[in-house]
């Protein structure tokens, strides 16, 4: 059983994120790398940045409140990939992050472009060890 981590609340030691660049513990929060020369962000491993070219980066926390910038609701996936779900680009503070929007029905009564959105993390699943690896979406603010 997931129990969404909260303030206060005790973390499972078992639990691991699926992407390098969510944290977790007592506020689940994003980290991307950003360039020290122009301020560009990037949450994948870089050797030079994308903008400008330099090599030197420092780790930032990403705010966990956005707003939904674009989205698709997609209906055809790969088999085994439940459909429909809501794929989305949310602006956290000036950095863009692409993720799905959870926690609501993927229907255009339901999501809008301008929504606000909050962080919010999910059970994947747990392995033969125990060991939760724990998703994120934005849900609903």
């Amino acid at each position: 059983m997931f129990v969404q981590p909260l303030i206060g609340v005790t973390i499972m030691a078992n639990q691991i994120p699926h992407v390098d660049y969510l944290e977790l513990g007592v506020k689940p929060h994003l980290v991307a790398n950003e360039c020290t020369s122009c301020g560009a962000r990037f949450f994948d491993r870089r050797n030079a940045c994308a903008k400008c070219f330099k090599n030197e980066f420092k780790k930032v926390p990403i705010a966990t409140d956005g707003i939904l910038k674009s989205f698709t609701i997609v209906a055809f996936a790969a088999p085994g990939v439940p459909v429909p779900f809501v794929a989305g680009i949310i602006d956290c503070a000036g950095t863009s992050v692409r993720g799905n929007v959870i926690n609501t029905d993927p229907t255009p009564e339901k999501v809008s472009l301008g929504m606000k959105v909050r962080l919010a993390t999910f059970s994947l699943g747990t392995d033969d060890e125990g060991s939760e690896a724990i998703g994120f979406g934005f849900e609903p603010a």
